[in-house]
């Protein structure tokens, strides 16, 4: 295949489209959504944490809207010396066809001849580790942070095959990617409907509403917009099974702590109920401690950057040593983990037995309370988590101030049977999240493979079908 391979410029083959410096005070929490250097992860384009901006900027800016088939590419950042997600010249294809602007330091390459460049195949191409140290390599660096000039881009020197062979594999390595998409989509819609269910049974408490209707029995000020949306549902309402819609009350009581809550059920505070514990790290200097370590040593860090809430792995790990330097040692499979600072609130389901930081809370689950309840829970209530938190270099919440948290303790058939219908769910979404650990790890296999040359175009077909 190298032979099939010419050499030129991106310069040659695209061009450059700076974005624009919108000022702090322009954006706004709906809109336009404007594409950050944040929004371009290493090999891909995240669609979340946007800022917006008012519409009125499509007539003003037009010229620094993406397009479908753009490459963004990542102006600022930092050098070899940090995680892939924050360096300079991250390059992600961009295929939305709704209207996203694009922020300054992030630069957009619109291919001028579609003929001859496969933006698709080229993202691939430009996001492979030679390109990504080629981009670093000619950064310069201004107060700490490595910077890529237009000019700098558009003459890096590219190898590129025939239009073709880049359609074949980019094609090749779409349908993984496409596939993983896929698979992103189907467990943010499980997840959405795990949290729907606990909101509807333990904060809207609609069993409960829907029994004190058939019942007849009066329903509390607070809940009665809640209560005439349900009425007005009439048999549109799904009825729970009977043997579920039994364990619910048919009546609410008024408490001190948390309102009106059903009747039978009692307030007690997270710390009670649910075991909780923090980390530390283990020094850096030591080598005992990391040196060809295999337990993964998780932090707000890597759940950042998790597509879904299961972790899986983690960036760094830990010797045995390592691990016996932390009090919590090794948590177990299942536990569920808060980031409490820097910043508080992110959150993920362990599918590892796992060390953590100082930097996260963990809940272990119990035999009430199952991992996706306890997920839930911190969702649901995390505008009380912050509340609690403090600091003047950042806000971090602390296990003393978060054990106190109230915590409302429903009926034990009524939890069984959450966490029955939870774990379904969580079950659907832990095969789909190891089916997208397995399609990335044959995408960055075949990645450098392909575009070496190595593995020509129907070798790689084989696996791709045999995974798909």
């Amino acid at each position: 295949m190298g032979s099939e391979w010419q050499t030129g410029s991106v310069g040659d083959l695209f061009d450059l489209i700076n974005g624009y410096a919108f000022k702090s005070r322009e954006f706004q929490t709906s809109g336009i959504p404007v594409i950050k250097i944040k929004n371009i992860k290493a090999g891909h384009f995240s669609e979340h944490e946007f800022s917006y901006v008012s519409r009125s900027y499509l007539d003003e800016r037009p010229q620094k809207l993406a397009r479908n088939g753009d490459l963004l590419i990542s102006m600022s950042g930092n050098r070899h010396d940090g995680s892939p997600e924050t360096w300079v010249g991250k390059v992600a294809f961009f295929d939305k066809s709704s209207p996203y602007l694009i922020n300054q330091r992030v630069g957009a390459l619109r291919a001028r001849d579609n003929t001859v460049v496969d933006p698709r195949f080229m993202g691939y191409l430009l996001s492979a580790w030679d390109y990504q140290f080629l981009f670093i390599s000619i950064a310069t660096s201004s107060g700490g942070q490595a910077n890529l000039s237009p000019k700098q881009i558009l003459n890096a020197k590219i190898k590129y095959p025939s239009l073709g062979i880049q359609q074949k594999i980019g094609r090749i390595l779409g349908r993984l990617d496409d596939k993983i998409a896929l698979n992103q989509q189907i467990n943010t819609t499980l997840e959405f409907m795990a949290q729907a269910l606990f909101k509807s049974w333990f904060v809207d408490f609609d069993p409960v509403i829907d029994n004190a209707l058939a019942a007849g029995n009066p329903i509390p000020e607070a809940l009665q917009a809640r209560a005439d949306a349900r009425a007005t549902l009439g048999d549109q309402r799904k009825p729970l099974p009977d043997h579920i819609r039994q364990q619910f009350p048919d009546r609410f009581v008024l408490t001190e702590e948390m309102g009106w809550v059903p009747e039978g059920w009692h307030i007690s505070t997270i710390g009670e109920q649910v075991e909780t514990t923090g980390g530390g790290t283990p020094s850096t200097k030591n080598p005992d401690f990391w040196d060809n370590g295999v337990h993964p040593f998780c932090t707000p860090k890597d759940m950042s950057q998790l597509k879904s809430l299961v972790l899986m792995d983690t960036e760094r790990h830990l010797t045995d040593a390592g691990v016996r330097k932390i009090s919590s040692g090794q948590l177990p499979k299942g536990t569920v983990l808060m980031s409490s600072r820097a910043p508080i609130g992110y959150l993920a389901i362990s599918d590892i037995p796992v060390s953590v930081n100082q930097g996260i809370i963990a809940m272990l689950p119990n035999q009430h309370y199952g991992p996706v309840y306890l997920l839930c829970w911190a969702k649901t209530n995390m505008n009380h988590i912050t509340d609690r938190a403090n600091g003047s270099t950042f806000q971090e919440i602390s296990k003393k101030n978060f054990r106190p948290i109230p915590f409302l303790v429903p009926g034990k058939g009524i939890l069984e049977a959450f966490n029955e219908q939870a774990e379904a769910i969580y079950s659907r979404i832990l095969l789909t999240s190891e089916q997208t650990d397995a399609l990335t790890r044959l995408r960055d296999t075949l990645l450098p493979k392909l575009l070496s040359g190595e593995l020509r175009v129907p070798e790689a077909e084989r696996p791709v079908a045999e995974i798909i």
